[in-house]
This record gives C-alpha cells, sequence and structure tokens, in this order.
C-alpha cells in the first residue's frame, strides 16, 4: 500500500437546507508533506471532535479503488481525492484483509488500525446528496481510522510498511458489518 495523496481541510460553514453546518469535511489534496500529530494532523480542521480526531481516529485513510465504484453513483461530481473526508488517499486499502491492531510505518509515523469509520450526514452535506449515507453504509467501504504511535511527516508515495499483523483480531470490514447491524435494529 501507498499514499496516493494527502489531503487537509479548513473550517467551513454551509447552508444545508435553510440550516447552517460547520464543517471539515472539505478536505483537498496539498503537495507538501502532513504532520500527523497524535490527535489529529496538523493543519486540519476538525469540527467535530466527538466523532472525528484524537487517538483512536487522529488520521483516516481511505482507498483509492473505492472511487472507481462511487463515481458510477456519482459522475457529475467533480472528483479529487478527499472526497470522502480522508487525509490518506491510498492506492488499494482493503477493509477486508486489515485488521484492528495492525501497524504500519509510513513516512517518518507509525499507525495502528483502530476501527471503520461511519458515515454521518456531513458526508451527504459533502457530496450535496444525503443518499451517500445510506449508500455508505451498505458497503465495505468504510476506510479506516488510525492511531498514531510515533508522529512525523508523511506524504504522496510513502509505503506502508506493515510491523506488526494481528489476525486473530477481527477486519475493519467484520467490525462495520457488526455496527451496521446494530444501527439496523
Amino acid at each position: 500500500m501507498k499514499i496516493i495523496a494527502t489531503s487537509i481541510g479548513e473550517r467551513k460553514e454551509v447552508d444545508w437546507k435553510g440550516k447552517t453546518i460547520t464543517t471539515g469535511i472539505f478536505k483537498f489534496p496539498v503537495e507538501k508533506a502532513i504532520y500527523l500529530d497524535v490527535e489529529e494532523i496538523k493543519g486540519d480542521a476538525i469540527c467535530n471532535r466527538e466523532s472525528h480526531g484524537g487517538v483512536d481516529q487522529a488520521v483516516y485513510g481511505y482507498s483509492q479503488k473505492h472511487y472507481e465504484y462511487w463515481k458510477e453513483f456519482y459522475p457529475d461530481l467533480e472528483w479529487q481525492h478527499g472526497m470522502f473526508g480522508e487525509n490518506l488517499t491510498i492506492d488499494d486499502l482493503d477493509e477486508t484483509k486489515i485488521h484492528v491492531g495492525d501497524t504500519y510505518k509510513v513516512g517518518e509515523a507509525i499507525l495502528e488500525v483502530t476501527k471503520p469509520r461511519e458515515p454521518c450526514m456531513k458526508l451527504g452535506v459533502r457530496f450535496n446528496n444525503m443518499k451517500i449515507v445510506k449508500q455508505f453504509w451498505q458497503q465495505n467501504y468504510s476506510g479506516i481510522y488510525f492511531k498514531v504511535l510515533e508522529t512525523g511527516f508523511v506524504k504522496s508515495g510513502d509505503q506502508f510498511i506493515q510491523i506488526k499483523s494481528c489476525t486473530d483480531a477481527k477486519t475493519i470490514a467484520e467490525v462495520y458489518n457488526e455496527k451496521r447491524t446494530k444501527n439496523k435494529s
């Protein structure tokens, strides 16, 4: 696996159906290296600390391969990396093969897999269509949150080198499916 793009966003206020929504989901690729800190990425806006940022979800990674699936549903969007609010767009991030606790060296940082991302209404705001939230729940394309065990800079082209494998733990897809089942009941 390798980083295809690094993305950050600013705090943005959006008028959504007459209500002002404050969000940091509008992330865009940057050319420079980004600094992964213990609870966040330096320079990246986090507007809802209950759902984003913090030790267990300091970095959000999403697979470039998943983009092709979503482009069929939303062909008229102006697609660029960071569309799902991810900080790291990774060439081939497979939630069915990555386990909670797996650990990777990437750039100067060391990252540990913690959990899948659960979609919220701000993903709908980003796509200008709330259907994406339900569609996102129906797929195993959740992306992955990482804990930063060792802080440092990462940039496009940096490789993920696995330094710890936790095959006895659940995969991210298994955890996501459990959450999806709970949300239905």
